[in-house]
């Protein structure tokens, strides 16, 4: 019977650090998913991937919260009644073990809340990209100030391209005279 700890994060700059510390840890195995979404299927990601292949029937996973399983409302609530049939105990921080009956009717009620805030998540994106878009139309600028749409250009690529040329310069060389990436190098010098 093990004890066995899941985390998961959207984003590559956001860390399960956090999740780890809430949880406790004094597990036997811990297992990850960093920068991959909750809308992508539970069983499809590599380290719950890894943790289906492992547990057994009798060990418990600890998850810091429901929505850290997913955010679609179906897969979460497959994904529990897979591991409760498999003769696993899922207990989430704040409301415990999971069981069949009234745990699987609370996955159900928080899972879909998870969905519908996945839905809100989206709504409000998809309203400050187009209210940046409206507001660069009429002004030349984002409503945040910036100039252009997404994350400001590192350098400028012509710029970076002649002074490689120029210097004969190594893509080395090049990363750090203008303090950017291999892959922002190779993109910009391209052509």
């Amino acid at each position: 019977m093990s004890r066995i700890a899941y985390y998961r994060v959207s984003t590559g700059d956001q860390s399960v650090e956090a999740q780890r510390q809430a949880l406790g840890g004094g597990f036997d195995k811990e297992f990850a998913d960093e920068g991959v979404s909750g809308t992508t299927p539970a069983a499809s990601r590599p380290g719950f991937a890894r943790l289906l292949s492992y547990v057994r029937e009798g060990d418990t996973i600890y998850v810091y919260a429901l929505d850290r399983l997913g955010r679609d409302a179906l897969d979460v609530q497959a994904t529990v009644r897979r591991l409760l049939g498999m003769g696993v105990t899922l207990d989430v921080l704040g409301l415990g073990p999971i069981g069949r009956g009234v745990g699987e009717l609370i996955v159900a009620v928080l899972a879909q809340i998870a969905d519908m805030e996945r839905e809100r998540i989206k709504e409000r994106c998809d309203s400050g990209r187009a209210a940046a878009r409206a507001s660069l139309e009429a002004t030349g600028r984002t409503h945040r100030g910036k100039v252009s749409l997404g994350r400001p250009k590192a350098a400028d690529a012509a710029e970076v391209a002649a002074w490689r040329r120029e210097h004969n310069a190594t893509i080395p060389a090049t990363m750090a005279h203008f303090g950017i990436s291999r892959a922002t190098v190779a993109r910009y010098c391209a052509t």
